[in-house]
């Protein structure tokens, strides 16, 4: 399994769109761990991820895979959300 990096914000909504998606995704894979950075608490560590503007922005392997929208859906998360999982374990 390639390493999958997660940038969020507390409090915002498609991040928890997305950890709910996680949740539901992670049922179907063996045990996985994200890193989970929050950009307002660990600015430091995002610094390197200079890709992204909207958050959840989700990484494997230091390759943007995700990075949510305005306006998403849940469903729209989900499937981005999958796709990430798909990505780390080809």
């Amino acid at each position: 399994m390639k390493k999958i990096t997660m940038i969020k914000m507390e409090g915002c909504p498609y991040c928890a769109a997305a950890f709910r998606a996680i949740d539901e995704i992670k049922k179907n894979y063996p045990p996985t761990e994200i890193e989970v950075i929050d950009k307002n608490l660990r600015s430091e560590l995002v610094e390197k991820y200079t890709d992204y503007y909207y958050v959840p922005s989700m990484y494997v392997d230091g390759e943007k895979i995700y990075e949510a929208h305005p306006g998403e859906s849940y469903d729209e998360c989900f499937a981005n959300v999958k796709r990430v999982f798909e990505a780390a374990y080809e």
